[in-house]
């Protein structure tokens, strides 16, 4: 097949697109397919009126390439493409909106997992810059569960771009501020402690199949930017290690199987199609969810090439049954 492989783009996750993208052109090439690589720039359309790919994958992360900006364009043009459509995509690159989601999709199917999430609340840029949200601020700590600390984070974007754990009332500010300078919308939400994983998935609805758990242990610190750029400032573990969840074999089992049945509760709910990852951590004693990814990281350093390694499925293999899929 031809296969149009996007990246780049003008998102801050620029480097980090072009990096996947580079990745997934390699597993393309050499599970034998043609590969046109091309940047998101103006001359994307006359690009694709010119090379009339079989099926696009976009390796774009961040604004225009998660927010479903590509997608309705590529739905527009009539190109098929891999992975979820447009409005799904809309859903998921906001994450204050997935206890909505979940909580329509539960009472949809009545599913009954024990899929949770940190609470938290979403404030607009505007309602800073123009209604004075500030002043309110110190009601902060007394509406959120737990109090301090607290995790402050753009509401839309990725590669933990502008995440802050903020252990004090006078951090705050700043670290709003930091995070708007990202988005229009921040969220401020319960910090959740405990085992950072990654839960990569492939397929469609209850034919989604979830690859072994990658557990994400920093060398320091927590699991931002700068570890995702370094092989020295994270260990990406798969599958996660049982001792990371229970001293007895049994209930790290069962753990296990209860992050993965949150993990594809939350792809289902969205109606996430062909592949995605969601990102959880074990507080010990549930499943929290923090986001769903469907645009996932494909570089050398990323969870999901990491998860497939785990489970023996080469990249090749992988993008292959992807592409395949749209012949």
């Amino acid at each position: 097949m031809k296969v149009a492989v996007l990246m780049g783009g003008s998102s801050f996750e620029r480097e980090f697109s072009l990096a996947s993208g580079k990745q997934v052109c390699t597993a393309l090439e050499l599970a034998g397919h043609k590969v046109v690589a091309l940047d998101t720039t103006k001359e994307l359309v006359p690009a694709l009126q010119s090379e009339k790919p079989d099926v696009c994958y976009s390796a774009l992360h961040g604004k225009h390439g998660e927010d479903g900006t590509i997608q309705s364009l590529l739905e527009f043009l009539g190109i098929p493409f891999v992975g979820s459509p447009a409005a799904v995509c809309h859903k998921t690159w906001n994450k204050s909106l997935l206890p909505s989601v979940i909580a329509g999709y539960r009472a949809a199917v009545r599913d009954s997992s024990t899929a949770s999430w940190p609470y938290g609340i979403c404030i607009a840029r505007d309602a800073f810059k123009e209604m004075g949200a500030a002043f309110a601020l110190d009601t902060i700590e007394a509406r959120i569960p737990g109090g301090f600390p607290l995790a402050v984070k753009p509401a839309c974007g990725g590669s933990a771009m502008g995440v802050h754990k903020v252990e004090r009332a006078d951090q705050l500010g700043v670290a709003i501020l930091d995070a708007l300078s990202y988005d229009s919308e921040v969220i401020i939400q319960q910090w959740i402690s405990g085992v950072e994983v990654a839960v990569s998935i492939l397929g469609d609805d209850w034919d989604a199949q979830a690859l072994p758990i990658v557990e994400i242990v920093p060398a320091s610190g927590m699991y931002l930017t700068e570890a995702r750029l370094s092989t020295s400032a994270v260990r990406l573990i798969s599958p996660i290690r049982g001792s990371s969840l229970s001293d007895n074999e049994d209930d790290a089992h069962a753990i296990r199987s209860e992050i993965e049945d949150a993990a594809l509760e939350v792809y289902r709910a969205y109606g996430a199609r062909d592949l995605g990852r969601v990102d959880i951590i074990w507080d010990g004693t549930q499943a929290r969810v923090l986001e769903i990814d469907v645009s996932p990281g494909m570089t050398p350093l990323s969870l999901f090439p990491a998860a497939c390694n785990a489970a023996g499925i080469s990249l090749p293999e992988v993008f292959d049954g992807l592409v395949s899929k749209y012949a």
